[in-house]
C-alpha cells in the first residue's frame, strides 16, 4: 500500500508588480513560481528559527554560566588533583 503524501495550501493576494518580480525570479532559477515561493520562504522561516534558537540557547547558556558562579559544583577528583598539580607546579 502506498503511503499518502499530505500536503497544505499557502495562498497571498499580491500586486502586480510583487508577481512580475517573483516570477521573473523563478525563471532565472529554472523553477516555478510555487517552487521559488516555497523555497524562499522556506528558508527565510529555517534563517528566523535558527536566529531565535541561538538567542534562546545564549540566554540559557548565560544563566546557567550565573548559576554555576553563584553555586560552584564541588571539585571532583580530577578537579582537585589538577589543581594541586598546578599548585606545585606554580612553586
Amino acid at each position: 500500500m502506498k503511503a499518502e503524501t499530505k500536503t497544505a495550501r499557502v495562498s497571498a493576494r499580491i500586486s502586480p508588480n510583487v508577481y512580475n518580480t517573483l516570477t521573473e525570479a523563478s525563471e532565472i532559477t529554472g523553477s516555478t513560481l510555487n517552487q521559488f515561493i516555497v523555497h524562499a520562504a522556506l528558508e527565510k522561516a529555517q534563517a528566523i528559527i535558527e536566529q531565535e534558537n541561538k538567542i534562546r540557547l545564549n540566554i540559557q547558556s548565560a544563566r546557567h554560566l550565573f548559576e554555576l558562579i553563584e553555586n560552584p559544583p564541588k571539585a571532583n577528583p580530577k578537579l582537585a588533583q589538577a589543581m594541586k598539580q598546578y599548585k606545585q607546579d606554580l612553586k
